[in-house]
């Protein structure tokens, strides 16, 4: 058996730190080809302040040095901007569990799991229902199990990574769910499971 298996060797907190700058550096030559997701936007950024900073300062970037960056090579701020966004999509989108999507006829409710994403759908057969509004919410709960509501349930294997599949529904207008509603539905069609 391999000697390093039995004997791990556990870095010290210098050779930690400057492995993770080596990472984050190809990571950021990486970002040059393409990102994984979107950049986050400026009200984004602004929310996550404190966590850009900590960021930089892994790579010994403080302010004076950021705002040098940024003033002399934007093409350096752009793409640190680029791999702190996947960085933080890349989190985010591991701890999804449940999404939403509502349009004015159906809901759509997803449960992503490890390798799968099940879903729930649910369709208004009368024209006139807005499920954007408190009445066609109101009208959906009272409909539920009537001839006015289509439900479908579906499962699909993620053809591609699971986070990258993830994000392609909030692309498509997924939001980020608790789960409630898609395990209160879930429960009322199919208890045994």
């Amino acid at each position: 058996m391999n000697e390093k298996l039995l004997n791990p060797v556990v870095p010290t907190q210098e050779e930690f730190h400057h492995e993770s700058k080596k990472i984050i550096k190809i990571s950021a030559i990486q970002q040059l080809k393409k990102m994984k997701y979107t950049r986050l936007t400026k009200e984004q950024f602004e929310a996550l302040h404190q966590e850009f900073a900590n960021f930089l300062a892994t790579q010994s970037i403080d302010k004076k040095e950021w705002d040098s960056i940024k003033a002399n090579k934007p093409e350096v701020a752009e793409q640190e901007l680029d791999v702190f966004s996947d960085l933080i999509w890349e989190g985010v989108l591991t701890q999804t569990n449940y999404l939403e999507h509502f349009s004015k006829n159906h809901i759509f409710l997803f449960h992503c799991l490890e390798t799968e994403v099940k879903s729930i759908v649910l369709k208004a057969l009368e024209p006139e229902v807005d499920f954007m509004t408190a009445n066609g919410l109101e009208w959906m709960v009272k409909n539920l199990f009537t001839d006015a509501i289509d439900i479908h349930v579906g499962r699909k294997d993620y053809q591609a990574e699971r986070n990258v599949a993830v994000f392609d529904i909030i692309q498509q207008g997924a939001i980020l769910s608790d789960g409630q509603l898609y395990t209160q539905i879930h429960n009322i069609i199919s208890p045994a499971s």
